[in-house]
């Protein structure tokens, strides 16, 4: 008697013709989200200020299908130019995550917290934001095809006394921009949404907390509130916001996806969460 196999389908490429345009997508979470869209058949534009870093992540996915430019997203001539870019490269604008971050100084005291540095951790952090939201309604809202807005916020942005008040400011208001934008952009068709994550072993946290991938991770597995799993990755974070720039999230607009174990709604002092 002949033995019938069992076909396993292969998992569907999510994001076939779509193009996307990643900023801060040479390291960490946007690369590899750069590496994870192509793979579900995106084009992708990686805009970065880390030169060598993006050409060859760019090299690596292939001319076809990733272009690397030069993005300071401080710089609206820049944003614009990148979304541009992807227009003139691709043909379209499908999806914009707006991922380019930094941390500033490790500084907890306001009263030592300088104008300076506050104002540049929200020139990245939101203003960069900003101008992505824009640049990407320009061109899709004109093209009638819909579209994908996306950005990067944090979850310390929801658990306060971890980061530091710049950090903390921005990314809270960037879920306001988020908001905003859904409400404006759903008409077009255009979904606006972003994503919480926990701490994630990339260049920018490490640097900030003084600490290797190992040693952050085990950190971070410490105060986990979601046990027995291991650390957040950057690819779990890449995977949401594959998820958000899908047709699986096709209603969803205006959300803030939190990937962080359920910690920013855990109270350790609670006994109930000791057992």
């Amino acid at each position: 008697m002949a033995s019938s196999a069992v076909v396993v389908p292969t998992s569907p490429r999510k994001l076939e013709g779509k193009v996307a345009v990643i900023t801060g997508g040479a390291s960490g979470i946007g690369e590899r989200t750069a590496r994870l869209f192509v793979e579900h058949g995106a084009r992708v534009v990686v805009a970065d200020i880390q030169d060598e870093a993006g050409a060859r992540v760019c090299a690596d996915l292939g001319a076809g299908a990733a272009s690397y430019v030069h993005c300071d997203v401080t710089s609206e001539d820049d944003v614009a130019a990148a979304v541009d870019h992807a227009v003139a490269t691709f043909g379209a604008l499908d999806i914009m995550f707006n991922n380019a971050g930094v941390s500033g100084p490790a500084c907890y005291s306001v009263r030592d917290s300088g104008k300076a540095d506050f104002e540049r951790v929200l020139a990245v952090n939101l203003v960069g934001p900003f101008l992505g939201t824009k640049h990407a309604a320009r061109v899709m809202v004109p093209a009638r095809r819909g579209g994908c807005i996306i950005g990067t916020s944090s979850a310390a942005a929801a658990v306060t006394g971890v980061s530091s008040y710049a950090y903390a400011c921005a990314k809270r208001a960037l879920v306001a921009l988020t908001e905003n934008a859904a409400a404006e952009l759903g008409r077009h068709g255009i979904r606006v949404n972003c994503v919480s994550p926990a701490g994630v072993a990339t260049p920018l946290t490490m640097r900030y907390m003084g600490l290797e991938a190992e040693a952050f991770e085990q950190a971070m597995e410490a105060i986990a509130n979601l046990k027995g799993v291991g650390a957040l990755r950057a690819d779990d974070v890449a995977a949401a916001v594959l998820f958000l720039a899908s047709d699986d999230a096709r209603y969803i607009s205006g959300h803030n996806l939190f990937v962080d174990g359920g910690i920013s709604v855990a109270n350790p002092s609670f006994g109930t969460s000791k057992h």
